[in-house]
């Protein structure tokens, strides 16, 4: 028989029908997630979901919130299981972990809902995977309704391993949430990358010799969306798709991926169908 879900509240004492469940996966401008959050402090996710608009309220009736996250594969991950409270009026200077603004700049009212973990759960948090089912923008449901079948436990959360330099394609905006095995790796080797624009489908060659390697170079992306590159200078900011050409060797010298990178631009005409100016 297949485990799901509800057999682990009921085997827990709690009766799914006062149980909600909560998706959370809308990213920030900055392309920070409620994962990314949850990953590196999970009392931040907690006070993020604790915010919700008053025109909800109708939503939070029951008496326990299921609360999950999307890591970077798309899966449903399980992050923790809290008993709610009642709420009060989020105070104007409230600042919001995803967004990095206060309630004021949000411009909605909120409340701020009491809650408090249950620890008899914390041993499933970030080891068991749900499906979700075909609803995915209907993040807040109700659990005797949906009884989610349980796809994947574990005994340790474990962050998804680095898929190899040639394989890693990324939105510029969702480095933020990358793990730090990730960054460790992306910081370890320098050479060439490709960012292609969705918006204009416009491509751009660039190259990485720093010290710190692809990941010291996009950090600049990141902050001025262009990276004083006058091509993409030239452009609105987008966030752009991320991928590697190709890894010089430990022993390459800076001419020797700035040759890499030209040769690249000849290969793809990113001077002549594309964002490079030179």
């Amino acid at each position: 028989m297949a485990l799901t879900f509800n057999m682990l509240l009921r085997d827990g004492g709690i009766d799914p029908r006062d149980v909600r469940l909560l998706r959370h996966q809308q990213a920030s401008r900055t392309g920070l997630t409620p994962y990314a959050i949850w990953r590196d402090d999970a009392t931040e996710l907690a006070r993020y979901q604790s915010a919700q608009p008053i025109d909800r309220r109708h939503y939070f009736k029951g008496r326990y919130w299921a609360s999950f996250v999307v890591p970077p594969d798309g899966s449903t991950l399980f992050v923790g299981l809290y008993e709610i409270g009642g709420h009060t009026s989020a105070p104007s200077h409230w600042i919001d972990p995803l967004h990095r603004q206060t309630a004021a700049q949000i411009g909605r009212d909120l409340d701020i809902y009491d809650y408090g973990r249950l620890p008899e759960f914390d041993a499933y948090a970030g080891c068991l995977k749900i499906e979700w089912g075909d609803g995915k923008r209907s993040w807040n449901q109700r659990a005797h309704q949906q009884d989610k079948l349980i796809v994947e436990l574990t005994q340790s959360f474990n962050e998804p391993d680095f898929p190899g330099y040639t394989s890693f394609i990324c939105a510029l905006g969702a480095l933020l949430n990358v793990p730090a095995s990730w960054i460790a790796a992306l910081s370890a080797v320098r050479g060439v990358y490709l960012l292609t624009c969705p918006r204009t489908r416009e491509q751009y060659v660039g190259a990485a010799y720093g010290t710190s390697g692809f990941w010291g170079r996009w950090q600049s992306y990141i902050v001025t969306g262009h990276g004083g590159n006058e091509g993409l200078r030239s452009r609105d900011p987008s966030d752009y798709q991320i991928s590697i050409l190709e890894v010089a060797g430990s022993g390459a010298a800076t001419n020797d991926i700035i040759a890499m990178e030209q040769r690249w631009k000849a290969k793809l005409q990113s001077r002549e169908m594309g964002l490079n100016r030179n």
